[in-house]
Order: C-alpha cells, then structure tokens, then sequence
C-alpha cells in the first residue's frame, strides 16, 4: 500500500524490530500500543515472565499474527518513520471504557487509536499519510466508518501528548466532529472531541 512518498504496511512479527525503532525515544517504547487495548487489571495479567514492556511485545507480535493487522508502519525507502494503530473499537478495551472517549453511538466503528511519528521525521506528513492509509486499510477490512477523539482545538501541545492526534490533523484527513469535547471531566484532562469518517 503506498500513499504519497511513503510506503505503508500492515504490522507483521516480523517487522516488530521496526515498530520498536519506531517508538523508541517515546513514552511508546515500553508501551508497544497495548495502552488503548487493555485495562490495568488486563496489563497486569499478560502472560509469560520478565518485564512488563517484554509481555507487552510478546502480546503486540501475537496481534500482528491475526487476518487483520492491530495497526500499520510507514517508511521512508527502507527506514521505518512512523506507526498508526487503528482496530474495531471492541478491541480496545481501555478506549472503550474511558470517560473521556465514550461511544457516540452503536454503530461498530474502528478507532485510530494511536500515531506516533519519529521525531526526525515529524512535520514531514507522515502523520497524514498514516491516517489516510489507516482508513483504507480499515474500510477494507469491512469498518463501517473510523473515528479518532484527538485533542480539542488547535492549541500545540507537547509531541508525547499528541499520539491520538489533534482536531486540525484529522480535519485535514477528511474526519467530522461527531461529538465535542465532554463536560464534567477532570479539569486536568486534555480536551478531546470525537470525529468521524464514513466510507463513501
């Protein structure tokens, strides 16, 4: 799958070394984008011995196994630069029982739930291209519609705050603001709205 300058495929085991490159320097690198997939009790109960970061991986090369893909990596010629995860919204349990991305409706959409770019690449459209490519992948695979719940409003904000993306990035991308941003949520948490896109 290509898109613009870049190269886009589906996550596999056998390019979980990329995905690792990828999210190295972030808060990612430990993460390997299980956060949006499990609850904490669920993290805690991965299986297998050693550090949690180990068992995180161990779980993302098992997903990356399946018929459909937990996400996609862009790259740049041979280089790795970038890396979107988007999955049906009952997979990710976490996203689906916070308050702050509740359900706008029944309908069983995908959620981009994470992009995350490497930072000698960011502000080159890798993240636009993952999103485009993302929401093919997932109108392939049968998805009725894609949503994000990125960041309210156009104020930046730190490049480790932004892995689920900003309103304008998603704008930019073809999304629609289904739902803004909540009330009655922590005052220390990030605004969000959610938005959406239909297959045409």
């Amino acid at each position: 799958m290509s898109t613009n300058t870049l190269t886009v495929h589906p996550l596999t085991p056998d390019l979980m070394d990329d995905m690792g490159q990828v999210l190295r320097g972030s808060w990612g690198s430990t993460c390997w984008c299980m956060h949006p997939r499990l609850r904490d009790a669920q993290m805690r109960e991965l299986p297998g011995e050693g550090p949690l970061k180990d068992r995180r991986r161990a779980a993302m090369t098992a997903l990356a196994q399946r018929d459909h893909a937990p996400g996609l990596l862009a790259y740049d010629g041979d280089e790795p630069v970038g890396w979107i995860a988007v999955a049906p919204r009952g997979e990710l349990a976490r996203v689906d029982a916070s308050r702050a991305t509740p359900r706008v409706d029944e309908r069983d959409v995908w959620v981009i739930a994470c992009v995350t770019v490497r930072t000698v690449n960011r502000g080159t459209g890798v993240a636009s291209a993952l999103i485009e490519a993302a929401v093919a992948y997932a109108f392939d695979q049968g998805a009725p519609a894609v949503e994000a719940y990125p960041r309210a409003g156009c104020e930046r904000t730190g490049d480790d705050n932004a892995y689920f993306g900003t309103e304008p990035l998603f704008a930019r991308a073809g999304f629609q603001i289904v739902r803004g941003p909540l009330e009655g949520l922590p005052k220390n948490w990030i605004p969000r709205v959610a938005m959406r896109i239909t297959e045409p």
